[in-house]
């Protein structure tokens, strides 16, 4: 069985494949892809997998871009941190996922079910508008509760400048505080507006508030200097480069 698993977090991508040892699934790993390009171009140049675990939130965008660029033939189980709402539309569109963090129980369920009917889930027109509809329109948070001491405090969106992750920890930076968030980042990046946040590498979402300068920096990247950068420096990644400055633009 041959398995392709596009996933922009090295954790969750190392995670998924011992969980598949685990349950003693034979399969044969052809690749592990992090961006929506670099996806698009490995099924350009390569043969149908078996099958692919696609994340859905990935380093340069939404993984159903990958669909409006190519066709994709091989059955998908997708991977999500989104919430219960957004991920209605699966239910209603019989598409296969999994709730992030995944269960060992749900990944034997999801096999099992792939297994026994071996479906193609190339996706229609109409259920990945639905899909990506889902995805934008989820509901947006005004605040968020952050550790503080030994309890919580509210902490509004709008004051965030940046939010970053680091070991596994997902901090928000005010314009003087750094606070601790109890999501992760893929979760987290939901629940704010995609036209005042932007994620310009797989650990780094910053506010189009925030950004005070932009330069261009080797490899075809960007790097920007944002208000209270602490002890973090902002390269957005070649691949969302552009896209980067046409937000900017917004």
């Amino acid at each position: 069985m041959q398995v392709l698993i596009i996933e922009d977090e090295p954790r969750a991508a190392n995670q998924l494949q011992n969980m598949l040892k685990a349950c003693n699934f034979d399969y044969q790993l052809l690749d592990i892809i992090d961006t929506v390009e670099d996806s698009i171009i490995w099924f350009q140049k390569n043969p149908s997998p078996d099958l692919v675990f696609m994340d859905i939130q990935l380093a340069d965008g939404l993984s159903f871009e990958i669909f409006q660029k190519v066709k994709v033939e091989a059955p998908i189980i997708f991977t999500t941190a989104f919430d219960q709402y957004a991920i209605q539309a699966f239910k209603v569109n019989s598409v296969d996922y999994l709730l992030k963090p995944i269960q060992q129980v749900d990944l034997d369920l999801a096999l099992d079910q792939f297994l026994k009917s071996n479906k193609s889930s190339t996706l229609q027109p109409d259920i990945l508008k639905q899909l990506l509809n889902s995805m934008q329109t989820s509901s947006k948070r005004d605040g968020v509760l952050v550790k503080e001491g030994g309890g919580f405090v509210q902490v509004k969106i709008s004051d965030l400048l940046y939010l970053y992750s680091e070991d596994g920890i997902t901090f928000g930076v005010t314009s003087n505080k750094r606070y601790i968030i109890d999501e992760t980042l893929d979760q987290f990046l939901n629940s704010l507006d995609s036209d005042r946040f932007y994620r310009i590498n797989r650990g780094q979402v910053v506010s189009k508030n925030s950004v005070q300068k932009i330069e261009s920096y080797f490899n075809h990247r960007v790097k920007i200097a944002v208000t209270n950068p602490r002890d973090q420096e902002f390269i957005v990644s070649r691949q969302k480069s552009s896209d980067f400055k046409k937000w900017m633009n917004t």
